[in-house]
């Protein structure tokens, strides 16, 4: 038996001050989350006020910056960091945040979200929170379905994933893809696929032992989920070398499963898209404000304050407390809508060919470009841009939209995917009715543009855009012909 014996052990440990963690957390919310969450905050905190409710004097300035005296120390702001490198205390972080500040005070109109049902989301979190899912694949598990669109497939990439959760997580690919496949056998089973054809194989492979018919069906959505889409019963059995009945029995079973296991928590006829930002143009310079509602109208209790400095012992201590959330409250919101203004801003600097002349000048844009050009890190630039909206004059667009993979050129330069697909779509609008283009032809005119898109590329961006198949499009026109 070995002896007992101590062991000197030096590790490494990411920590994120409490003010950085809520200011990281303020930045993932769009603008109703945000109201939510303050709301919260406010009637936990005796503290805080929202403006309609504080006494208007014209001390209260004076007495709130004197209050923020009362606990000023030099270890107050000795952790205080940026999300990157920027100082986290400015001058106004303790002033009562009454004004706009030069926001845009247009558009001020509220829209209320439709909470009378439960999300998609809101279903899948409570999942994870019962699932025996560790800590760390429950932070991955929860990035997954902040990932996914309204329909449940998953719009992100496993790197982008990944990348979100940096730096606080450092993880790898195959964890990320390990908790994909537990997540996707959540209820509604076939969730967080990248494609139709992968949530009906996950939803194949979740049906029992023995299933009859469930290994062709299996073998039908991964190599000719096409012809079942196009109902090609007699393209089938020729292909498969099935029976008759093999191939009804599996085909039936197709049926009864659901391509897109999401929308049967769509809620999006019951809710508004608000904007977070707004753009538009002053001197032939596009100019981005943020959403008057960005800007709380929170300012610190006066009453409390009296109240804090008469006071003393424990009394005097839980004001304190709650005096110090107040300001690392003020000062995360005031980072959270720089920064957010920032990504916004520069995002418009790079497309403002699209802001002129719409998806066909769209430019690509990664996340690095942004993060290099303000100075922080793809992770923020990330959470500042999901699931929060720009009003422009060409209509209302998510952040992300505004972010494209992209072609190679014959000139050897690069052309954004939107507006690759963008062209796609004005070739396939003119094309002629008794002889649709082919994705081979698509492929050899846009060659002759310049940019150089494989035939499976176009293909994949046609699909993207909810265009069928010359086939398709040409019994479509046919159709049409007879009516």
């Amino acid at each position: 038996m070995a002896n007992p014996s101590l062991q000197l052990r030096l590790t490494q440990k990411l920590a994120l001050a409490p003010q950085l963690q809520q200011a990281i957390r303020l930045l993932q919310l769009n603008r109703i989350e945000l109201r939510e969450y303050i709301q919260e905050v406010v009637e936990a905190n005796p503290l805080l006020d929202h403006d309609e409710y504080a006494e208007q004097e014209e001390g209260d300035q004076v007495e709130s910056s004197s209050a923020s005296e009362l606990t000023e120390s030099p270890e107050d702001h000795s952790d205080q960091n940026d999300f990157d490198s920027e100082p986290w205390q400015s001058d106004s972080a303790t002033e009562p945040w009454a004004e706009n500040h030069g926001w845009s005070d247009e558009f001020s109109e509220r829209q209320i979200e439709d909470t009378s049902s439960t999300s998609l989301r809101e279903h899948l979190l409570t999942q994870i929170r019962l699932a025996h899912f560790n800590e760390v694949d429950a932070v991955i598990a929860a990035a997954i379905v902040y990932a996914l669109d309204e329909e449940g497939f998953l719009a992100d990439s496993v790197a982008e994933i990944r990348d979100s959760l940096l730096p606080e997580l450092q993880v790898e690919d195959n964890e990320v893809i390990a908790v994909l496949h537990r997540v996707q056998r959540l209820e509604p089973v076939g969730i967080a696929s990248r494609d139709a054809a992968e949530c009906i194989q996950v939803q194949l492979r979740a049906q029992p032992s023995g299933t009859p018919g469930n290994d062709l069906a299996l073998r039908l959505t991964r190599d000719y989920l096409d012809l079942v889409a196009a109902n090609a019963y007699q393209d089938l059995l020729r292909e498969t070398g099935a029976d008759s009945d093999s191939l009804k029995q599996a085909l039936e079973l197709i049926r009864e499963l659901e391509p897109r296991p999401g929308t049967r928590y769509d809620n999006r006829r019951d809710e508004y898209l608000v904007p977070d930002v707004y753009i538009r143009q002053e001197d032939n310079e596009w100019v981005t404000t943020l959403s008057p509602e960005s800007n709380p109208g929170l300012r610190l209790n006066k009453y409390y304050i009296t109240l804090l400095r008469d006071s003393g012992g424990k009394d005097a201590e839980y004001l304190q407390g709650r005096l110090q959330e107040a300001r690392w409250l003020l000062s995360s919101l005031e980072l959270r809508n720089r920064t957010l203004l920032k990504v916004s801003q520069s995002i418009v600097d790079h497309q403002k060919g699209f802001l002129a002349d719409g998806e066909i000048a769209m430019k690509p844009l990664i996340l690095k470009d942004i993060s290099e050009k303000i100075g922080v890190h793809e992770s923020t630039v990330s959470r500042a841009t999901t699931h929060k909206y720009m009003l422009t004059p060409r209509g209302i667009f998510e952040l992300k939209y505004f972010f494209s993979s992209h072609v190679r050129t014959v000139s050897g330069g690069t052309v954004s995917a939107t507006s690759t697909k963008a062209s796609i779509r004005v070739l396939i609008e003119n094309e002629p009715t008794l002889q649709p283009l082919s994705d081979q032809e698509i492929s050899r005119l846009l060659l002759e543009t310049g940019t150089c898109a494989a035939r499976r590329t176009v293909a994949k961006y046609r699909e993207s855009i909810g265009i069928g198949s010359s086939s398709e499009r040409r019994r479509m026109y046919r159709r049409n012909t007879e009516f």
